[in-house]
């Protein structure tokens, strides 16, 4: 291994280090109650459909049908775990059975 590959490596994971580091240093900071605590709640839920969504929307039958399972999974479910779970397997088995 070169001298160039070992500092990159070493540099990446102090990089990866700090950010960590520094999130949960913030995340101390954070306000538990009120408007932002309550905001801040919401953002994973956001970011998840910020992913989610422009695959439906510029999928196929398989991308709509699975979205329509998901939902229907999540309704009967009320579990996130379960809902994400039959998400992806919707999605597998729709483009499975329509060979797309």
């Amino acid at each position: 291994m070169s001298l160039e590959a070992l500092i990159t490596i070493l540099g990446m994971a102090a990089v990866t280090y700090a950010i960590r580091a520094g999130g949960l240093l913030l995340a101390n900071r954070l306000p538990t109650t009120g408007f932002v605590a309550s905001w801040l709640k919401h953002v994973p839920g956001a970011v998840l459909a910020s992913l989610v969504a422009p695959a439906v929307l510029t999928g196929g039958p398989a991308e709509a049908i699975a979205a329509a399972a998901t939902a229907l999974i999540y309704f009967v479910t009320r579990n996130l775990f379960a809902t994400m779970a039959g998400g992806v397997l919707a999605v597998y088995l729709a483009r499975l059975a329509l060979g797309g």
